[in-house]
């Protein structure tokens, strides 16, 4: 099973995989800057060679880096959008740098500006990036509150069709099902996949975060909980992390870290599911 957690880059991007060494996961995801600021990731040639080093001998990958929470590839707002551009540009160059394989991203809101037009202003976003080669842009399903986009396998399947990019998903369960698509058991999750497979297609399909949710299905609200104790629960997380189309796939946890456990209880919590 490739089942790890967002680690932390702190001290030395290296670090992460320190990290996720600890936890016990053999993939993951980090942060190239603070997400929740305007920053070009500051990445010595010495910390990126010693970040494909130590992933090499862990044994740790694929990993994805994580946008910035500002960047808003929907936004109707010119400033915002070159921002946005010149943001996820930096991103790509990063993963390449690194050897990082995945750049995930969310689409972000039309705040106004309406589905279609805000679908059309992420893709044409999109098409102005050089990405590397080896390196491949995710959308990340959303949980689909106010204006924010994403939370419709439509949508994904919108922005693919429209991009010139090879793009590809990654699906949040907790967003999916804080976006109506349930997954609390077998069956609930065999038919959404199905869905996502008819609609977008798992052939797009490269990683999924792998978390629990706190709220209820079709809330459209964002928090998660440990593996099997929110309202996706044990049934719908074994069901996802053993489905035939998803099993072989990375899963990154963004679990919390709250009751005296965090992403190394999640890590083991993920196996035992999926051999039970």
């Amino acid at each position: 099973m490739q089942i790890g957690a967002h680690t932390s880059i702190a001290g030395g991007v290296s670090n992460a995989v320190e990290e996720q060494v600890e936890y016990d996961g053999n993939c993951g995801q980090i942060f190239s800057h603070s997400p929740q600021v305007w920053q070009e990731p500051s990445i010595e040639d010495s910390e990126a060679e010693a970040f494909r080093d130590r992933s090499v001998e862990a044994d740790v990958g694929p990993w994805v880096i994580h946008a910035s929470y500002l960047v808003n590839l929907c936004t109707p707002k010119d400033d915002l959008r070159e921002k946005s551009i010149a943001s996820l540009q930096e991103e790509v160059d990063a993963a390449a740098t690194l050897d990082i394989e995945y750049v995930n991203v969310h689409l972000g809101a039309h705040t106004g500006a309406g589905v279609e037009q805000g679908l059309a202003n992420a893709a044409s976003a999109l098409d102005e990036l050089d990405v590397p080669e080896d390196v491949t842009v995710l959308i990340e399903s959303d949980a689909g509150s106010g204006t924010k986009l994403g939370d419709d396998f439509e949508h994904l399947a919108t922005v693919l069709d429209a991009s010139e990019q090879d793009l590809g998903v990654c699906l949040d369960t907790a967003h999916l099902f804080a976006a109506g698509y349930d997954l609390s058991t077998p069956d609930a999750v065999a038919e959404t996949v199905a869905e996502f497979d008819g609609k977008v297609g798992l052939d797009h399909l490269e990683c999924l975060h792998l978390n629990d949710s706190k709220h209820a299905c079709g809330t459209n609200k964002d928090e998660h909980a440990h593996l099997g104790e929110g309202e996706i629960g044990e049934a719908g997380i074994a069901a996802v992390v053993t489905h035939d189309a998803l099993r072989e796939l990375p899963f990154v946890l963004e679990t919390p870290t709250e009751d005296g456990r965090g992403f190394a209880w999640n890590v083991e919590r993920a196996r035992e599911l999926c051999e039970a």
